[in-house]
């Protein structure tokens, strides 16, 4: 059985698909406020729950000359400003123990980046805070192995885990999901979450590079991981992707995210009713 774990007023492992979504890093303040706007108006008309995500520090970036956020301090008081102004739930990135304190005060939810995701002190530092720790699946980790990261948090006394899916790297500079992860992540007993936008990036292209993310498999990619079973979808969205910081070729239009939903929950609703006697099968087995 999948644990339930609460994010705000959000019930992550329930019937009701939710939404991690927001501009990849911290850009100025209108472009943050707009999507926040955006993201409230689709969360209204959809009911589908949001978590606000952005990053104040994206420190994988692939040159030193690309953008890498505001920083700690400021980053924050951007995010702050969204929760206190939207009422969103936050979740940002952590990549350094030393940031985790004053993120945990600010937001609901510290995300381990795919790359760091074996990282034992930052890991156990953030899950010290008792935040809930969105813990996103290593490119290079097998499906099953995300147990041992989750053992780390357990460790210390946190069972608020949420596992997410961004694929895996197949040959150079590429990623491909394997619906097979789903299953696996499941295994460890906790909400998992698809992340849509970062799946279909193409390592070793800069992201404003249009070549640097293959935007057609967005809908294929998306269907296929709701009706896997997850729980939540990721997607980075902004109001002018093409203009994006971070990301842009990547990054899901928010003006076309209220569509790009309809069809998910559509999927959802099915596997919902199937869910449990999928379960019970799987059990057996």
């Amino acid at each position: 059985m999948t644990k339930h774990v609460q994010v705000g007023n959000i019930d992550c492992g329930g019937d009701q698909l939710f939404l991690i979504s927001g501009p990849c890093v911290i850009e100025e303040e209108s472009i943050m406020m707009r999507t926040a706007e955006k993201l409230r108006e689709v969360s209204e008309r959809t009911k589908v729950p949001v978590i606000y995500k952005s990053s104040f520090m994206k420190d994988n970036r692939s040159s030193v000359e690309f953008y890498m956020g505001p920083g700690l301090d400021a980053g924050l008081k951007t995010l702050e400003k969204v929760k206190k102004e939207f009422g969103f739930p936050i979740l940002t990135d952590v990549h350094y123990p030393s940031q985790v304190k004053a993120a945990a005060e600010v937001c609901d939810v510290l995300q381990i980046p795919a790359y760091l995701c074996m990282q034992t002190t930052l890991v156990t530092e953030a899950a010290r805070t008792g935040a809930v720790i969105n813990l996103k699946h290593g490119q290079f980790l097998a499906p099953d192995n995300m147990v041992k990261p989750v053992k780390k948090i357990e460790s210390v006394g946190n069972e608020k885990i949420i596992l997410t899916e961004r694929g895996f790297v197949l040959g150079y500079n590429d990623l491909v999901v394997d619906p097979r992860a789903f299953y696996h992540l499941r295994q460890a007993g906790y909400p998992v979450v698809f992340d849509i936008t970062h799946s279909i990036r193409k390592y070793g292209i800069p992201s404003a590079d249009p070549r640097g993310g293959n935007r057609e498999f967005l809908p294929t990619i998306a269907r296929a991981g709701v009706a896997a079973g997850v729980d939540g979808v990721f997607i980075e969205t902004h109001p002018d992707p093409s203009t994006a910081l971070c990301d842009a070729a990547s990054q899901l239009c928010v003006h076309d995210l209220e569509e790009f939903l309809k069809p998910l929950l559509d999927l959802h609703a099915v596997e919902v009713k199937y869910r449990e006697r999928t379960d019970a099968e799987a059990q057996r087995r």
